[in-house]
């Protein structure tokens, strides 16, 4: 099932990240695609909001993965730029604990480590319009995704 919603502020932007993370569940999985810029942080911030996390979440793009502990799931923010191109022996650094962890794992760049990824996943590209606003496309097989696919269907955040 896909939904696709516009947004137009990075505000709103947080406040559906705040939304969906209270249909979350310890071992949820979330991947975002979308160009550089486009939103995938400030979303992240808002899961982390709504998970009750009080440290600062920023981009781990040099680290590949921050953790984010003290809320009501620990959050595994993983950035997998810095994998494209290197080989599936390489790239076993602990990431996989983290995705079939006990929290939350936020995956930006998901096609640099696709054979990590759980078919039970929610996708969501983002993508910049003309105008600056957001296109959100969220999709999922899951039935664990339902109500959050709800959410974007109402746009009720």
């Amino acid at each position: 099932m896909t939904k696709k919603l516009v947004l137009h502020s990075e505000l709103e932007t947080r406040k559906l990240g705040e939304a969906i993370a209270q249909m979350l569940f310890p071992g949820a999985v979330i991947t975002l695609a979308g160009d550089l810029g486009a939103g995938k942080t400030t979303f992240t911030k808002g899961i982390g909001a709504g998970l009750g996390i009080q440290d600062d979440i920023n981009s781990p793009t040099f680290n590949i993965l921050k953790c984010y502990f003290g809320g009501k799931m620990s959050l595994y923010h993983i950035d997998a730029y810095r994998l494209e191109g290197v080989d599936e022996a390489n790239k076993n650094i602990g990431l996989e604990e983290v995705i079939e962890g006990d929290g939350v794992a936020i995956i930006e760049w998901p096609e640099f480590i696709k054979e990590m990824i759980p078919f039970d996943s929610l996708q969501i590209e983002i993508y910049i319009l003309e105008n600056g606003d957001r296109e959100f496309v969220i999709s999922s097989n899951s039935p664990n995704y339902y109500q959050v696919l709800l959410v974007a269907e109402e746009g009720k955040f």
